[in-house]
């Protein structure tokens, strides 16, 4: 039995002809494994770029995010200020700009850690769609 003739596309062509050129041949990471210890995360080819291009990604959260981000860092932080009229100007600039971030009208949805549902009656187990829409019947 014969096969039929193989259809090479144009990309497997030009994979052919660069690999018949060692276009290939000695790439970096050549004969090492690939490093997937983070495939799970969704996010893992941003956060790879942004260590691959040393960029600063703090300026990219959200305003509350980022408040909270530098709250975390005190009082460590304000260990290395000399005057106590500093600390103080430093902790009322990040209290305006809390307040400013609060006061800010909201745009979009809200942040999911952010955003708080409460249940409706959490005692009360929710009824099939049938009775909801039929009330009368039992």
């Amino acid at each position: 039995m014969s096969q039929p003739p193989h259809y090479e596309s144009a990309v497997e062509k030009a994979i052919r002809e660069a690999q018949g050129r060692g276009d290939f041949d000695n790439l970096p990471g050549a004969g090492k494994p690939l490093d997937l210890h983070d495939a799970n995360d969704p996010d893992w080819w941003i956060k790879r770029y942004a260590a691959r291009e040393n960029l600063d990604l703090g300026g990219a959260l959200p305003g509350a995010l980022a408040l909270g981000k530098e709250a975390a860092t005190y009082p460590d932080s304000l260990m290395e200020v000399a005057t106590e009229q500093n600390v103080r100007e430093n902790i009322e600039d990040y209290n305006r700009r809390e307040l400013a971030d609060r006061l800010r009208p909201a745009v979009g949805k809200p942040l999911p850690m952010l955003a708080k549902t409460a249940p409706v009656n959490p005692t009360e187990p929710e009824r099939p769609w049938w009775r909801r829409v039929l009330p009368t019947l039992r």
